[in-house]
């Protein structure tokens, strides 16, 4: 084997493998290094792909003990498998890190299996050995945030990774975080039998997402039977054999209480993992929250070294990543890769759904932009009503005076399906009223998206 290549890529989760596959598609000589036994990173790991599995046979778990009767399915006897459960999720993730493996030997990507490191500009040393690159891309995505008082041993207080190999069903779990991943994961052991606190340092779930939105999607939940302690904070977690006990005091501070479960799940956000690539010894600057610094067409200050994905700014999400790692490979080939931060969809996988593209109500204020706002509830969706999925809501912000779609905010079956026709429609630069007089059909989720670009000029049909 060749130990020089034209780009070598350091990281193979989705940012890091479909910058690989493209950068080859392109013509390049490529290697991918990755430290795991399996390609796909964290996310077809450890996050997006298994905890989906989980979200997927959860719900299917809920909706057989408390759903199908509304349908007229009686199903007496409903037991839970959790080991079945868990092998179904693993043979899931199997599938997916086996489909990349393939895909790098169809387009002949290298896999340098070790853990990597930059030893000087254009060299990259994996498991002892030495390879050149005229291109290294750093793509090595994030890792779980800490919190200090509370230390994690993937037992009783787990991480996102953890809280995925669990063997029996917690009596309580006690989330700290409301943010995307706490909420997803809290969903599925709720689902599963598990009571469910979420300890939230801010006044409201989801931050960063619309106001109006996020207030809905906190109703739902608490109807599903998840518990919330807003505005506090964990000070302190002790662990023993009968479980956990976390210090809780109010975010403003005052007097502290004692919150027990059987097991805890840090959820409080990602950091950038930059660990041991010899970063600081070739100069590579990072910024204050530890992420590398690269300008608009990702590299960063030091020749011939780019970075992508959850280690540079921005959203932390595959898809993210991936174009990036795409409008990369294709720079680096002399073509005009491009990616348009502004119409990247951002979902979470509870049931009803959130999605959400463009800005919110919030961010439109805050910059003075005048606006409008056409909402349609799913309450009065023919097909919501059929499938029995009626919570939530779409709604659509356009320009005051262009028309121009600025953002739309879904709460509601499939909302990470229907995101995508808005985030088209914006691509393009379509107004609310193109989305409006685009035929869409019936009996479709997609006429609420239809109904609330109609609802942007005050004329909604079926509300």
């Amino acid at each position: 084997m060749s130990d020089s290549f034209d780009v070598i890529v350091i990281g193979a989760g989705p940012g890091g493998y479909v910058c690989a596959i493209r950068a080859a598609q392109l013509g390049m000589k490529v290697a991918c290094v990755e430290k795991r036994s399996t390609l796909g990173g964290t996310c077809l790991n450890v996050g997006c792909i298994p905890s989906k599995a989980l979200l997927q046979s959860s719900e299917n778990f809920e909706e057989t003990k408390h759903k199908f009767a509304d349908h007229g399915i009686m199903v007496e006897g409903v037991k839970l498998d959790l080991q079945r459960m868990q092998a179904r999720k693993g043979e899931v993730v199997s599938a997916n890190t086996k489909g990349v493996e393939f895909l790098f030997k169809k387009n002949k990507v290298t896999w340098l299996k070790g853990e990597g490191r930059i030893t000087a500009p254009g060299k990259v040393e994996v498991a002892g050995q030495s390879y050149d690159a005229k291109n290294i891309i750093i793509a090595t995505g994030s890792d779980s945030a800490p919190l200090r008082g509370v230390e994690v041993d993937e037992k009783q207080v787990v991480t996102s990774t953890g809280v995925l190999e669990l063997e029996k069903v917690p009596d309580h779990l006690v989330v700290i975080g409301g943010g995307v991943i706490g909420l997803e994961l809290g969903s599925v052991w709720r689902r599963l039998g598990a009571e469910v606190t979420v300890i939230e340092y801010l006044d409201r779930l989801a931050p960063g997402m619309d106001g109006e939105t996020a207030k809905q999607f906190e109703r739902v939940l608490t109807k599903q039977g998840i518990k919330f302690k807003l505005k506090s904070k964990v000070t302190a977690a002790a662990k023993s054999a009968e479980g956990v006990t976390l210090t809780v005091e109010p975010a403003s501070g005052g007097a502290a209480e004692e919150v027990k479960a059987d097991v805890v799940l840090l959820a409080i956000g990602r950091r950038p993992y930059t660990d041991n690539l010899g970063l600081a010894e070739v100069g590579v600057e990072l910024d204050e929250r530890g992420r590398v610094k690269t300008d608009k067409h990702f590299a960063t200050n030091v020749p011939g070294i780019y970075a992508i994905g959850d280690v540079i700014a921005g959203a932390m999400l595959a898809h993210k990543a991936e174009d990036e790692g795409v409008a990369l490979a294709e720079i680096l080939a002399g073509q005009a890769g491009h990616v348009n931060y502004g119409v990247i969809p951002a979902i979470v996988y509870t049931w009803p759904e959130i999605a959400s593209v463009g800005e919110s109500e919030e961010e439109l204020k805050a910059r003075g932009q005048a606006y409008k706002v056409g909402k349609f509830p799913f309450m009065a969706n023919g097909r919501a009503r059929a499938m029995g999925d009626v919570d939530g809501f779409v709604k659509i912000l356009a320009d005051k005076e262009t028309d121009r779609v600025l953002g739309a905010h879904i709460l509601g079956p499939d909302a990470g399906t229907l995101i995508a026709e808005v985030a088209i429609a914006m691509e393009f630069g379509a107004s609310a009223e193109d989305v409006a007089r685009t035929c869409h059909a019936h009996p479709t989720l997609n006429e609420a998206v239809k109904e609330a670009a109609l609802a942007v000029d005050g004329r909604p049909l079926h509300i």
